[in-house]
């Protein structure tokens, strides 16, 4: 049960990183859910090209990275409300996708594994040495170590380094950054990459985890991960958690639809309403603590 939950917590984490990403520069990463419908979807044409899940990834990955940078960079010349980039760009998403998917393989269903090996659970020694973590993450799929990882290493640099603190600076207060000789719209387009960079990662991390590019296999996840970032308190460690939180829901509702006599829709939206009633619960609880 555990090794299933990290499993299906490794694309939320990534993706909830990104988001943390850009509402610490100071805005929403609505794209989010539109990146990493694009990542699924390159990410498994890409691996069916070379033959390789790591290039497939990486290379959407770095991709996306460049195409967020240069949105950011778009938005902060045009003046255009992010907001509504970015839902243009989710929209946007599955056309192109759909689009792709006739011209290439005539069909925008289901893409199946063309001859692309895909790595299944592996461990790592030294990780499975650290006491309780190595325990947790024994055994898993690669883009759960992927995950993991890149949460340590967001938490240091976030917390714990000068980048870190301009990024908080940036966001919190440009005017203030900027008379201290920081470059708000600098950082803002360096977290848009990131964000997106990680995103195109969760795409993949879905796509490669079933075995097949189904159209749609992101089901909201994107905007779950948004609603992660509050719900930690825009913190690393409380998005992380919000995210495995979201993983057990989902994990529950995959198990139910042995039940019969509920409906497979009302299950799917559970991590939905989940965070939905969460999100409600973590307004109450700020406010609270503000008020106090």
């Amino acid at each position: 049960m555990i090794s299933s939950i990290c499993t299906v917590a490794a694309p939320l984490m990534l993706a909830s990183l990104g988001a943390l990403c850009t509402e610490l520069s100071g805005a929403l990463g609505i794209f989010i859910e539109g990146f990493m419908t694009l990542g699924a979807f390159f990410a498994w044409i890409i691996a069916i090209q070379t033959g390789s899940v790591f290039l497939g990834s990486g290379i959407t990955a770095l991709t996306a990275a460049l195409c967020g940078w240069a949105l950011a960079r778009f938005v902060r010349f045009t003046g255009a409300n992010p907001f509504i980039v970015g839902l243009a760009l989710n929209l946007a998403a599955g056309g192109i996708t759909d689009a792709l998917s006739i011209t290439w393989f005539g069909t925008k269903g289901v893409l199946r594994n063309s001859g692309i090996s895909i790595p299944g659970p592996v461990s790592l020694p030294l990780v499975e040495d650290i006491p309780v973590l190595g325990v947790l993450l024994s055994g898993q799929l690669p883009f759960v170590y992927v995950a993991w990882v890149s949460s340590v290493i967001a938490s240091l640099i976030i917390s714990r380094s000068s980048l870190g603190l301009r990024l908080r600076a940036a966001g919190a207060s440009p005017e203030a950054a900027q008379e201290r000789g920081i470059r708000p719209d600098r950082y803002h387009a360096g977290a848009w990459a990131a964000a997106t960079f990680l995103a195109a990662l969760a795409g993949a991390a879905l796509t490669f985890r079933v075995g097949v590019y189904a159209p749609g296999g992101v089901a909201g996840r994107g905007w779950i991960a948004l609603a992660g970032v509050y719900l930690g308190f825009r913190r690393v460690g409380g998005t992380m958690l919000a995210a495995l939180v979201f993983a057990l829901a989902e994990y529950m509702g995959l198990g139910m639809q042995g039940w019969g006599g509920l409906p497979a829709t009302a299950l799917l939206g559970v991590p939905a309403a989940l965070a939905l009633v969460l999100y409600t619960l973590s307004c109450g609880i700020e406010k609270k603590g503000k008020s106090v």
